[in-house]
């Protein structure tokens, strides 16, 4: 069941980017629209983030609307986990191991925590932003170079080409 699951997360987002590196935009703005989508993602926005989504796709004409959203089958309820507690991580190892103590109140403890996990997300947000992009911005460039080489035309082709059947 969770493999079938995963299986279609990871369908959805090749389609996606798939859709992605033959859309009329630059490898770069590919590349953007999934770093954005992917920061975005990142957070804990609670679901607000893929409404996000489509204002920026309605604000900026350069938007790659099936790179932006194909984050969101990246980052998928499986990994979304991952993301979190890696964030929590990173946010003590920059806050410092400040642990509960016994005379703290339970919002206290709670303060600390949410900010271990807000700013150790926010790195980890910025992190995977820019690995997204240069990958898919990567993977555009090498997607459209590929089809570009299948799609061209041979000398052969070319100076018997006049001459061939209709």
């Amino acid at each position: 069941m969770i493999r079938e699951r995963l299986a279609r997360y990871r369908d959805r987002a090749r389609r996606a980017l798939m859709e992605a590196f033959r859309e009329e935009h630059t490898p770069h703005q590919v590349g953007v629209s999934f770093g954005i989508g992917i920061f975005i993602t990142t957070l804990p926005t609670g679901g607000l983030g893929v409404g996000l989504f489509f204002v920026f796709a309605a604000l900026w004409s350069w938007i790659s609307k099936p790179a932006i959203f194909a984050s969101v089958a990246v980052l998928n309820p499986f990994v979304k986990p991952v993301v979190y507690v890696a964030s929590f991580q990173v946010g003590s190892l920059l806050l410092g191991s400040r642990s509960i103590r016994s005379g703290q109140t339970a919002a206290e403890s709670a303060g600390i925590a949410a900010q271990k996990l807000l700013i150790g997300n926010l790195l980890v947000a910025v992190c995977l932003s820019v690995v997204g992009y240069v990958l898919v911005a990567y993977l555009t460039r090498a997607y459209r170079r590929r089809k570009r080489r299948r799609s061209g035309t041979s000398l052969v082709s070319t100076l018997f080409g006049p001459f061939r059947r209709q």
